[in-house]
């Protein structure tokens, strides 16, 4: 086997490659000139976005380096946060992209909240919703989950219950009103039998799931009263002081049935929960599963276990079948629980040279059959035929990593207002730079100009582009404005105004 290749060294090889496939966003490449900014980003990279109009936002760049037709409609949720072995650009935070990886919504995570994970839309009270857990994290978390609504404001802010700590692996909302999500817990226990010291310390794998409304804790289950701790492919460590992670249990959701589907990472096994009792129905995978698995369907140190409307199992594979490939993949299982048996029914490779996920990964599939999976640890994310033709392939530029990646519609509605900045030319140029973080609507900007901020009169229109237009006028009034239009022409918030502070000298 040749020599690994590094996350940025393959990203660098990649985007070097990729003609053509330059970020459109010429505000944030601080040039105003849109063919300068392209062959610049093709020349190197950007690393973060920097937006005249909106300074405070510094998202980390994304670059598109594949795009085809047939990709399913939607936005891509990410949560870009830095590698921990290396400093990754710009700021972190729950970030929706569009297909030419231009932020569309950025929320820079707050000091106090310096991780994201889990970025997605849900639904809630019969209503779209943003989540996602934010705190600290290290391997496993401490921290609240979040929902938000269309016009981004904070609608809940939920803790785990019970005086335990909320963990970042999961926040789903089901069709109850009630969040899954999961806990690390610290725990006291023997572990001479594994190897381990007497006065020894293990991780609880926990789900709670949580009356959203009221915080109410309606079930618990305990991977220790249910799953032993020789379950694990690793060992403890022969120290008092360590927290053994036996199971690390890294997804929840709920089977047809009604009962839950736990994905642990260190028994390399899904593990059917039932929902009254807490009992062990079956083990996929690991060193006691109940399964004959057809060949290509071993999986190890899998993430994202989820049951599919058409019956299937999908679950982010992080080390391929058996271990025995150098690529993570996404993998659909066909689990007949009658006949106890596991058949591969589709799998799709990470694209040819791109390093292996070690950690996080996930697998999304969308309405129209394509299959969306996040590369966790690396920092791509892919759409796929059903067939597994390759349709969309990015990343960011030049590194960073998101735990999970979707791709969901929004409409995203602001409560504040719309963004303007405006730089002086010469004589009668001016440059206007627009944006209005969210607004999933705006089609266009109308450009105004009058004596006065109460005196504006229309003199042009212009297509938005990207997070941040730029928008070059002529015009010899001292104060100029925009409005966003919808695709119809209909105005969607107030004229902004500004002052032109400066102009350049004509002479």
């Amino acid at each position: 086997m040749g020599q690994k290749t590094t996350r940025r060294g393959f990203l660098v090889a990649a985007t070097a490659g990729a003609a053509g496939l330059a970020l459109m966003g010429v505000a944030g490449c601080g040039s105003t000139d849109p063919g300068r900014a392209a062959a610049a980003s093709l020349r190197r990279p950007p690393e973060a976005w920097l937006f005249r109009s909106r300074p405070d936002l510094r998202p980390p760049a994304v670059r598109v380096l594949e795009s085809r037709r047939g990709t399913a409609p939607g936005y891509i949720f990410l949560a870009p946060k830095k590698d921990p072995d290396e400093t990754g650009p710009g700021q972190d935070g729950p970030m929706i992209v569009d297909d030419e990886g231009q932020p569309v919504w950025f929320r820079p995570a707050p000091p106090g909240e310096p991780d994201v994970m889990d970025f997605k839309a849900q639904t809630y009270r019969g209503r779209p919703v943003l989540t996602w857990w934010g705190g600290i994290h290290g391997g496993y978390g401490d921290g609240e989950y979040v929902i938000f609504d269309e016009s981004y404001r904070e609608v809940k802010r939920l803790k785990a219950g019970n005086g335990r700590e909320g963990d970042h692996h999961e926040f789903h909302i089901t069709d109850r009103d009630t969040a899954l999500v999961t806990i690390y817990a610290e725990t006291p226990w023997d572990l001479s039998p594994y190897g381990g010291p007497v006065d020894g310390f293990v991780l609880d794998g926990i789900v709670q799931e949580i009356d959203i409304a009221s915080g109410e804790v309606l079930f618990e289950w305990r991977s220790l009263e249910h799953v032993d701790v020789g379950e694990s492919y690793y060992e403890p460590v022969d120290n008092p002081d360590n927290r053994f992670d036996y199971f690390h249990i890294n997804s929840v959701d709920v089977d047809t049935d009604d009962n839950l589907l736990v994905s642990a990472r260190r028994t390399s096994t899904v593990y059917k929960i039932d929902r009254e009792s807490g009992g062990v129905i079956w083990r996929l995978g690991g060193e006691q599963n109940d399964f004959t698995m057809g060949e290509g369907t071993a999986f190890a140190y899998q993430h994202d276990a989820r049951r599919q409307p058409d019956g299937t199992i999908t679950l982010f594979d992080n080390y391929g079948p058996n271990g025995e490939e150098d690529r993570s993949r996404a993998v659909v299982l066909d689990v007949d629980e009658e006949a106890m048996r596991a058949d591969l029914v589709r799998e799709y490779f990470a694209p040819e040279g791109m390093p292996i996920a070690d950690t996080q990964g996930n697998v999304q599939v969308l309405p129209n059959g394509n299959v969306f999976v996040g590369w966790g640890s690396e920092p791509y994310f892919s759409e796929f035929t059903r067939d597994g033709e390759l349709l969309f392939h990015a990343a960011f530029a030049p590194w960073g990593e998101s735990y999970r990646a979707f791709r969901m519609p929004w409409s995203g509605r602001p409560d504040d207002e719309p963004t303007v900045t405006t730089e002086g030319g010469r004589g009668d140029r001016v440059t206007l730079y627009a944006s209005w973080n969210g607004a999933t609507e705006v089609a266009a900007w109308q450009v105004f100009a009058g004596p006065g901020p109460d005196e504006l009169e229309p003199i042009d229109s212009v297509p938005r582009r990207g997070f941040e237009t730029v928008i070059e006028v002529k015009t010899p009034e001292p104060y100029v404005g925009v409005q966003a239009e919808d695709r119809s022409g209909k105005a969607l918030g107030r004229i902004m105004t500004t002052e032109i502070e400066s102009r350049g000298d004509d002479s």
